[in-house]
């Protein structure tokens, strides 16, 4: 099971009813199995939920996770810049460079990968779906745009073709983070000056925590199978294979295969 630090949260009494009803397939599935929690989408935030003995606390959470130097929070949506940095590193991270005009095409694909953050922004519910973002930790947690290093994307989906492998599930979060190709893969963007620092580490421990928070019970990626260092580090994270693309809509079609993980949150 994933808890949260004791050094990242205080709790203060509130009595108040909490969790206000919401529509959507496996809301009340969730509500049964979980604690009623709130998430709002801000740098700090305010996570309201109810223990098991049934007294009301309120937590305020700075980062979602901190280890390794590094600390994981969500994107702050009502920050340009910062929405603007992210986009400049999932650009840096996915973008494959070109003998010819390289710098001129990545100011397009920059753009588009801009776009795509933006439009998943305004049209996702903020428990619905999460941009977290990576820096430095700091002991004050300030933040700042410009020291953002690290991106991963956490969306609920209700896929059939990972759900089918898990009789009971109704909903499930899917870990990506680029899907402006059309085909999507678990995008763990990452500057390339701080690679290799346990930050990909700590942004997948973010998003254990996103799903206990949220009450889903799975995790689940899709990394290219030719990938050997990528599907490395989702399986020390616990993620496990379960199922490869076809051929037909992979390699007979000249695109690279791909694998789905997945990882259960008990």
């Amino acid at each position: 099971m994933v808890h949260l630090p004791q050094s990242l949260y205080s709790t203060t009494a509130r009595p108040e009813s909490l969790y206000p009803r919401k529509s959507g397939y496996g809301t009340e599935h969730r509500r049964r199995n979980r604690f009623p929690v709130i998430v709002r989408c801000a740098s700090t935030e305010s996570i309201t939920g109810l223990s098991q003995n049934g007294a009301a606390a309120e937590i305020e959470l700075k980062y979602v996770v901190s280890q390794h130097g590094w600390g994981v929070r969500r994107l702050n949506r009502d920050d340009e810049d910062e929405i603007r940095r992210v986009s400049l590193v999932q650009a840096e991270a996915f973008h494959i460079p070109l003998a010819l005009f390289n710098d001129f095409f990545f100011v397009f694909f920059q753009a588009e990968v801009l776009s795509a953050l933006l439009y998943k922004l305004k049209n996702s519910t903020p428990d619905r779906y999460a941009c977290l973002v990576a820096e430095q930790a700091n002991e004050t947690e300030t933040f700042s745009s410009s020291n953002v290093v690290g991106v991963v994307d956490v969306t609920a989906q209700t896929e059939n073709s990972v759900l089918r492998h898990f009789p009971g599930v109704d909903e499930y979060l899917y870990v990506s983070g680029l899907d402006v190709s059309g085909l999507a893969v678990s995008g763990l963007a990452v500057s390339e000056a701080q690679r290799r620092k346990k930050m990909a580490s700590t942004l997948l421990k973010g998003c254990d925590v996103l799903c206990y928070l949220w009450g889903f019970k799975l995790l689940a990626l899709r990394a290219y199978e030719d990938d050997a260092a990528a599907r490395k580090l989702y399986s020390n994270a616990g993620y496990n294979v379960i199922a490869t693309d076809p051929l037909w809509t992979s390699t007979w079609i000249g695109r690279k295969r791909r694998v789905l993980m997945t990882k259960r949150i008990s």
